[in-house]
């Protein structure tokens, strides 16, 4: 529209039903907009409600062990930071060392470059093994972003729905069973024709 003087502009906001709102103030002359004011902070609003979903917060997991862990430990609690690292979340692992087992700090070495061995198909050392007093400490940190992880946990969920709209009253342990029967008759099918 051109520089226009305010008591013209506030005529036209008026004319269209329309509110005047300053965008630049500091510009030379100021500038104005005519818009729907309220429209403009609604969409504003769903537009940062957006980012927010979309925002990943970097959540650091902390999982203890002991130099002297059982196998079937070891192994639920490599399970733990499997499951993290797939959320796309870091992994703080944490060796704590008692009484004389502070002299054997390779023991606690070892295990954390088992872990680390583990899992490098879903994450990395971020902070290589470094004794701190009676703990020694590992950063693990993801492959994938949050955000990757979050989108892929959608799709799946969304994916388990549908399948549920598709099939009701089937519950979802039933079509597990059904998957896994299906895949054991294959092989079954398989070896009949040949």
């Amino acid at each position: 529209m051109g520089i226009v003087p305010l008591a013209k502009a506030l005529e036209l906001a008026q004319e269209y039903d329309l509110d005047l709102v300053e965008v630049a103030a500091n510009a030379r002359p100021p500038v104005c907009k005519l818009m729907d004011y309220g429209k403009f902070k609604y969409e504003s609003a769903m537009k940062a409600r957006e980012a927010r979903k979309n925002q990943a917060h970097t959540v650091i997991k902390e999982m203890k062990l002991r130099p002297k862990i059982d196998p079937h430990d070891y192994d639920t609690k490599k399970g733990h930071v499997v499951r993290f690292l797939k959320q796309g979340d870091k992994v703080k692992i944490t060796i704590m060392f008692r009484g004389r087992e502070q002299s054997r700090p390779e023991l606690g070495y070892r295990l954390l470059q088992r872990l680390a061995e583990d899992v490098q198909d879903l994450g990395f050392v971020e902070s290589n093994p470094k004794q701190d007093g009676r703990n020694m400490i590992m950063v693990l940190g993801p492959h994938k972003k949050k955000t990757e992880a979050m989108a892929e946990a959608r799709q799946a969920q969304e994916a388990r729905k549908a399948e549920a709209k598709a099939n009701p009253g089937k519950s979802q342990n039933a079509a597990d069973a059904e998957i896994a029967e299906e895949a054991a008759e294959a092989p079954a099918e398989a070896s009949a024709e040949a």
